[in-house]
């Protein structure tokens, strides 16, 4: 979508960066001239990713282990890519986690968990980076991944949904108030697209298939990851420069075809839902 040397010079970092949407979109971030910084809590996984992601595009890549719901780590992360690029200039908040269930169903713990990744996470990146760049009197961008049913709602994924809504009033907010120091915030949200690891989670056994989610697109389709990554990069680069404060839906339309992402989950019956609990607890721990 970009000239070659679209973020040439520039660094940004990713938190869920090793695996999924996170590594499409740094990969490309890698092939405009970018240096990256990838975060995740899997070592192993995070080192192979950049090693594979330095072969395919000849970038740098530095993996740093990282639970966004520590600060300290987070502060880390800033530490060591200052360290070893000179500077920051983006912050790609990509990091989730996410599982469908009845909301009775859930515990407490559960709830929190999902709300500690994705807000807590997406605010304390937010927080560390942006304290660093308005000491340093820097211009940068912030990138939040939310998704369409931060602002629509869905049944059977509410603490997710009740996270990223957050993570967009976040968005908004900081785009006002920290405009005047050259911070851009923006947001994406994006419709279906598939990552093997998340959609076996979010949709283990046969229920993908069942609950097809090009049936909902008016495209029919669902995404391809590369127009994810077009997006994003056009988004954090200069390009957008005068881009602030705005949330922007990819997803074939589907959320204008019916709110709720995974509301058509009120076909299935009780027993249906103790199999999925049990297979996706089974996918958690393998």
């Amino acid at each position: 979508m970009l000239r070659d040397d679209a973020l040439k010079g520039k660094t940004i970092v990713i938190t869920g960066g090793g695996t999924g949407l996170g590594r499409a979109m740094g990969t490309y971030f890698l092939t405009l001239g970018a240096n990256l910084v990838i975060t995740s809590r899997k070592t192993d996984v995070l080192q192979k990713a950049a090693a594979e992601m330095e072969q395919e595009t000849g970038g740098k890549v530095l993996a740093v282990t990282c639970d966004v719901r520590d600060y300290e780590q987070v502060e880390n992360v800033l530490a060591e890519a200052l360290k070893a690029f000179g500077k920051v200039d983006g912050l790609l908040n990509n990091a989730a986690g996410n599982f469908i269930s009845p909301t009775e169903r859930l515990s407490a713990n559960a709830f929190s968990s999902i709300i500690d990744i994705v807000l807590k996470g997406s605010v304390n990146c937010t927080l560390a980076f942006g304290k660093h760049w308005i000491k340093e009197k820097q211009k940068a961008s912030v990138l939040n991944i939310v998704t369409t049913y931060a602002f629509t709602g869905s049944a059977y994924v509410v603490p997710s949904a009740c996270a990223k809504g957050g993570v967009l009033a976040m968005t908004r907010s900081l785009a006002v108030e920290w405009g005047k120091y050259g911070i851009r915030t923006n947001a994406i949200a994006p419709g279906p697209f598939p990552t093997k690891g998340a959609w076996e989670r979010l949709l283990p056994g046969d229920l993908a298939e069942k609950f097809d989610f090009k049936n909902r697109v008016p495209l029919k389709r669902v995404g391809e990851h590369q127009e994810l990554a077009n997006l994003a990069a056009f988004l954090i680069s200069d390009f957008a420069g005068y881009i602030n404060g705005e949330v922007i839906s990819i997803d074939g339309g589907e959320w204008l075809q019916g709110a709720g992402q995974f509301n058509g989950l009120e076909a299935i019956p009780n027993e249906m839902w103790d199999q999925f609990e049990a297979m996706t607890r089974s996918a958690k721990g393998s």
